[in-house]
């Protein structure tokens, strides 16, 4: 039995290409890389029907069922947002402002904090109350992020070099949004390689990036594990980014096997460019003991529901560990809400390779996990080993995991629950914290204190922390102090719209009840039902026109969009 030789022709070939053109990007002014963003927007929309068709098909579902919404957000909609974000700061250096707003930037304990969400008025109106704030590493001043905001284009362009960028497969926009920050923000050209799983969206990227691609500064290349690992050696490739697990990191820099083990001990990496990662990790969401009415136990069930069964919980970011209070009242009343959401998602499958022998796994370890809907939905309502395997590893399927953990006050339920969340759960990529606003007013110090404490790159109050992959003015990645030889959640932040530097984490904030319920908990916003929830009626509807509305904003298309977000 012979071996076949891999064929590294065209793969050398697109390499070759972005070498050409790598110096023609780093020329490229400020004016035309704004006109190229603006051309590339209605390409996406031209397109977006496609790319969601392709999505669904692959996925299981017809473009017109409800879960294609999710194909809208995490594919068009991401990718319109994040452009429109690098324009309203390119835009801005090219008028001769600064990146950041008046008032932006203030400083509080020993560091300095950004506010970067609402960027436009678009964004207050369609998003309001929701905020982001990006919290810089302690030590960093309000003079220095100026500073040092969006160095490409003032003063401190990068070298001309040649990005490859492996891309995921579960989330259409991951591989096109790595690749806008690459170009826009490290000022490279880019190799991208497809992921196996979603291949079938190059064709969509092709046209998406189509100036970019005659221009010699975006290729497209397919192929798996051998021809990643052909181009993350290729002479020409000066740096990588990867979206993925920490075993796919670990098998580029340390290869496999024995020697795997030596050189990573010995710190001897078999690839030593500058790599950046997002690796996953397990995400908690924490909910914090408060005076939570009937309509809020359901309407947090949804959002919890939402935040692990997006893309039937194949993201990186999903919920995967429900820390609660194990002594509060509302517990029960919260899980019972969660089995009511559960049982009535309509079906789907767990479309990603491997799910079903990780999600045989939790069944082994719990032969008495909840089922819901048809079958494939796990809840395992109380887990008491650290060691189970909800705990230890990213399940990246349909299955959730409670923790309840003591403390009769608010104070001491925090306390352990970031002790657990930072030394027991693997990953600092993103987590949720629910707390009702009353709570947050009368434990203002614990709560801020909860906040600072949280070693997690993005952390959502009242939001699932997934929302920051998608803003695009927000930072996105784990929490620093990874290395190489303990990848964790991976290395570096891409998006950051802002171009900031020193980033240690996103506060991300949103309402704890929709309009108009928000009255009753002194925390008014316009926003309702986010359209992120599975349980959103008219998310379909009310994603294809935000994408549309995104990537040309017009007041005449607000009443349709309103419209349909009221309805869900």
């Amino acid at each position: 039995m012979t071996s076949s030789v891999l064929d590294t022709s065209a793969l050398d070939r697109a390499v070759a290409a972005l070498c050409r053109g790598a110096e023609s990007w780093s020329a490229t002014p400020l004016p035309e890389r704004i006109a190229l963003l603006e051309r590339l927007l209605p390409r996406v929309v031209a397109g977006s029907a496609g790319m969601v068709a392709a999505g669904a098909s692959a996925k299981g579902y017809a473009p017109d069922s409800p879960w294609a919404a999710e194909d809208w957000m995490g594919g068009p909609w991401a990718l319109v947002q994040n452009a429109a974000a690098h324009l309203h700061v390119l835009r801005r250096i090219a008028a001769g402002r600064d990146p950041l707003a008046a008032g932006a930037v203030r400083e509080r304990d020993g560091r300095a904090l950004v506010d970067v969400f609402p960027a436009t008025g678009w964004d207050r109106l369609l998003l309001n109350g929701f905020s982001a704030q990006v919290w810089t590493r302690p030590g960093t001043t309000t003079e220095q992020v100026r500073e040092r905001a969006a160095g490409e284009y003032r003063g401190r362009p990068g070298r001309p070099g040649v990005a490859l960028v492996l891309g995921a497969g579960n989330v259409a926009a991951i591989t096109a949004l790595d690749i806008l920050h690459k170009l826009y923000v490290e000022g490279e050209v880019v190799v991208a390689k497809m992921n196996p799983v979603n291949a079938y969206l190059r064709p969509h990227f092709e046209q998406v990036f189509a100036e970019f691609v005659a221009r010699d500064w975006v290729r497209f290349v397919d192929g798996g594990a051998a021809e990643g690992s052909h181009l993350t050696r290729h002479e020409g490739v000066d740096s990588i980014h990867v979206t993925g697990s920490d075993r796919t990191h670990d098998a580029i820099v340390w290869g496999t096997g024995d020697e795997a083990v030596e050189r990573r001990r010995e710190d001897r990496p078999l690839v030593g460019k500058p790599f950046s990662s997002e690796l996953g990790g397990v995400s908690p969401c924490i909910v914090t003991p408060g005076p939570w009415s009937d309509t809020d136990f359901r309407f947090q069930a949804e959002h919890i529901v939402s935040s692990k069964m997006n893309n039937s919980g194949h993201n990186c970011i999903a919920s995967q560990v429900l820390v609660v209070p194990r002594d509060w009242d509302g517990t029960e009343r919260l899980l019972n809400e969660i089995r009511r959401v559960l049982q009535a998602l309509p079906p789907r499958t767990d479309y990603y390779p491997g799910a079903g022998e990780r999600l045989a796994a939790v069944r082994a370890a719990h032969p008495t996990a909840e089922t819901y809907g048809d079958g494939g939905r796990l809840l395992v309502p109380d887990i008491v080993d650290h060691d189970d395997v909800l705990i230890t590893s990213e399940v990246f399927g349909s299955a959730l995991g409670v923790v309840r953990l003591a403390g009769t006050t608010t104070d001491e339920f925090l306390h352990h629950a970031i002790d657990f969340a930072n030394n027991v759960l693997p990953g600092s990529l993103g987590a949720t914290l629910i707390v009702h606003p009353r709570t947050a007013r009368s434990e203002q110090a614990t709560l801020r204190t909860a906040i600072a404490a949280l070693r997690y790159g993005t952390l959502g109050v009242n939001c699932w922390s997934g929302v920051g992959f998608l803003l695009g003015y927000t930072p996105w990645g784990a929490f620093p102090g990874n290395t190489r030889q303990a990848i964790g959640s991976g290395i570096g932040f891409v998006h950051n719209a802002f171009m900031l530097e020193g980033v240690e984490k996103t506060v991300l904030r949103a309402p704890f009840a929709p309009a108009p319920r928000g009255l009753a908990t002194r925390e008014p916003s316009l926003s309702p039902r986010p359209p992120y929830f599975v349980t959103n009626r008219t998310a379909l509807t009310t994603v294809e026109r935000l994408t549309r509305f995104t990537a040309a904003p017009s007041a005449l298309k607000l009443p349709a969009l309103f419209a349909s977000a009221l309805r869900g």
